[in-house]
């Protein structure tokens, strides 16, 4: 037998195990109640720390709430949000527009968001409200806000999506449903007066996580994803 075979064997089987957490995975908006055990948190927090980051500077910081902490965040955010709405500044650029495909890809995403709740194209008060979740997390029993080293720039937030998707990765290794939330983004002055956020970090995003719905409808879609024709260019010569 060549010796090569038991680690190709064990590769393979990793690539195995990585399609399916990534196929599997996805942007959870309807959750139980019941919170997280504290050892699987830290379980998934300490896969997640495992990240790779430019020089290995790690310049992720993240804030975690459960039980009280939550409902009072979700509560004076959703009070914020209604008072002035979502606002500038920002602790970074927010897309400019969505044009092309990308726009048919965030416009197909919608689609199917208001299709597994039946909302009709045309109800734009249904439509609101769902959007409005956005500021409820969803009703996730746990909120992560994510921030990263305000002197590291661009690099710092490309280490810290990084980070994301590796916690994202992480929980659903778990068993944990999660949704990342740029929107939080829009809630930036807000959230680090609320957490007395120093100076020196940005909020990059929050992420809402807990355990799934499993039955609402709002949990059955799933997007799509680009070819790789559309997304990669082999060079050869």
């Amino acid at each position: 037998m060549n010796s090569t075979q038991p680690m190709q064997r064990g590769i393979e089987d990793h690539s195995v195990a990585l399609e399916a957490l990534l196929r599997e995975r996805w942007s959870c908006r309807a959750f139980e109640d019941g919170s997280v055990p504290s050892e699987v948190m830290e379980r998934m927090f300490t896969l997640a720390q495992l990240a790779p980051s430019w020089c290995n500077t790690q310049p992720w910081h993240v804030i975690v709430t459960s039980g009280d902490a939550t409902t009072r965040f979700r509560e004076g955010l959703v009070a914020h949000i209604r008072a002035i709405g979502p606002s500038r500044p920002v602790d970074f650029d927010t897309p400019r527009d969505y044009t092309g495909v990308y726009r048919e890809r965030r416009r197909e995403s919608g689609r199917q968001l208001y299709d597994a709740l039946g909302i009709a194209y045309g109800d734009r008060e249904a439509r609101a409200a769902q959007v409005f979740r956005n500021w409820e997390s969803f009703g996730a029993p746990h909120i992560a806000i994510v921030t990263t080293a305000a002197e590291q720039g661009t690099y710092g937030a490309v280490d810290t999506g990084v980070y994301t998707g590796c916690l994202l990765l992480a929980a659903q290794s778990l068993g944990i449903a999660a949704v990342p939330q740029g929107a939080f983004a829009y809630a930036a002055g807000f959230i680090r007066e609320h957490f007395e956020i120093p100076a020196d970090q940005k909020v990059l995003l929050g992420i809402g996580f807990g355990y799934a719905a499993a039955e609402h409808p709002v949990n059955a879609y799933r997007t799509n994803r680009a070819s790789l024709d559309e997304s990669i260019r082999f060079v050869e010569e």
